[in-house]
């Protein structure tokens, strides 16, 4: 007699509901590498979509590199701290820079002009904020009050149609 058995699994099953992950990098780059591969391997166990958790892993690649170029200004003294954070729904991710913080909030992120960067019109550079809010379900930057530190928060909701 043999028994089949088929396995299904759940975020409670894989995940306790309240998972908090943790992750601490130096600044300097190529380490936003394991911040992507920690969300893509949390990401995973939560049952996402492949190509949801390529969209996750290129989000945390630029905030991480944002953090580590603009907020501590690649001084390998300070860290970056990477929070991702579980719930049945979805995923929320921190990226906080320890450095001297964004001058002002910004605001709803301008699309920026392909064309114009791809004719030298416009500096190729500067699109990691308006592609971190085209991949994510939430972008919210927050200037730290102090004028040391700042974050950047994402969320990514788990689609239930897979």
């Amino acid at each position: 007699m043999s028994e089949t058995s088929t396995a299904v699994a759940t975020i409670p099953a894989v995940l306790p509901k309240a998972t908090t992950v943790e992750v601490r990098l130096p600044s300097r780059m190529g380490f936003e590498k394991v911040a992507m591969a920690t969300a893509a391997s949390v990401a995973k166990l939560m049952g996402f979509r492949e190509d949801r958790i390529e969209d996750l892993k290129t989000a945390i690649a630029e905030a991480c590199i944002n953090a580590i170029e603009h907020g501590n200004r690649l001084n390998e003294k300070l860290s970056v701290g990477v929070v991702l954070s579980v719930n049945a729904e979805s995923l929320e991710v921190k990226v906080m820079d320890d450095g001297t913080g964004m001058r002002k909030q910004p605001g709803k992120v301008a699309t920026p002009d392909i064309d114009r960067k791809m004719h030298g019109e416009e500096a190729a550079r500067g699109m990691g904020m308006f592609l971190i809010q085209a991949l994510v379900d939430e972008a919210e930057w927050v200037a730290a009050i102090d004028g040391h530190g700042s974050y950047v928060r994402l969320v990514i909701r788990l689609d239930k149609e897979q």
